[in-house]
């Protein structure tokens, strides 16, 4: 019970800092997920005097991915109150070409205006509307939310770091005879610190092994991914490779370094 009671403090505050990484990463990966299901359904309108070349402004524009022309009959339909057939061919001669660009990614306000500043400076491009009102209204949301949760994340890992130092902090205090007499027989600083260093580690497998589970089955849950679903985005909860290196190598770096800082501040009783 005694051991139980060393342990579970610190491997609190383990769980809680992977906790936090790992929601940041569902968090980032899943706005990004949304940006590209944004960017499918996103185009600007471009109204242009001439036929563009749609190669050339592809080679011009790194972030456009396509270029199409729209029809012009929609628009003379809503207009033909008893036209002649004639007079609508003419009409349809003599509007300007309506085009729709599609983008590679969603873009930024400031590659936005950007991209509208490269299509102006063609003299037969009389418009482009970026619909930039709804258009940055969205990304200064999402950017918004990104931040919120990248405070929250801050705020954690420091809270808990400082619950990981106080813990270590009292193991030290709980060791401090035995590494002095240790001392006095000429031990070196790793060797007096070994059951420090050897909890930290042991504490940091441990809270990997919780968080892989945790992890694990709510990337495996369906009702996590009704939840994206819902919104209509496909995001990895938990790589269980790439995803479990990470968490156990912050885990293990984490606890060492924290182990590191309370043996060099340690001070040798006369």
């Amino acid at each position: 019970m005694k051991s139980f009671k060393n342990h579970i403090s610190l491997v609190i505050a383990l769980v809680s800092i992977l906790f936090s990484l790992q929601i940041f990463t569902i968090v980032d990966r899943s706005i990004d997920a949304y940006k590209e299901n944004l960017a499918k359904n996103y185009s600007l309108v471009v109204v242009s005097q001439e036929i563009l070349k749609n190669k050339k402004l592809l080679n011009k524009i790194n972030i456009l991915a396509s270029v199409e022309q729209l029809s012009p009959d929609s628009v003379i339909k809503k207009l033909n109150t008893g036209i002649s057939k004639k007079n609508i061919q003419l009409l349809k001669v003599t509007l300007p070409k309506f085009y729709k660009f599609k983008l590679k990614t969603y873009p930024t306000p400031a590659q936005l205006q950007k991209i509208k500043k490269q299509l102006l400076k063609y003299p037969y491009i009389t418009k482009v509307e970026t619909f930039s009102n709804t258009h940055d209204t969205t990304y200064k949301l999402l950017l918004l939310f990104k931040n919120v949760i990248s405070v929250l994340a801050v705020s954690i890992l420091l809270v808990t770091i400082l619950l990981i130092f106080k813990e270590l902090r009292i193991w030290q205090f709980k060791h401090n005879e035995r590494m002095n007499i240790m001392g006095l027989f000429g031990a070196p600083v790793w060797l007096r610190s070994a059951v420090l260093f050897r909890l930290s580690i042991v504490d940091a497998l441990i809270a990997f092994g919780i968080s892989f589970v945790i992890f694990s089955y709510f990337s495996s849950s369906s009702w996590v991914r009704e939840q994206f679903a819902n919104i209509g985005i496909s995001v990895v909860v938990f790589d269980k490779i790439y995803d479990s290196l990470i968490m156990l190598g912050v885990s293990v770096i984490v606890s060492i370094l924290l182990a590191s800082f309370i043996v060099l501040g340690h001070k040798e009783e006369v």
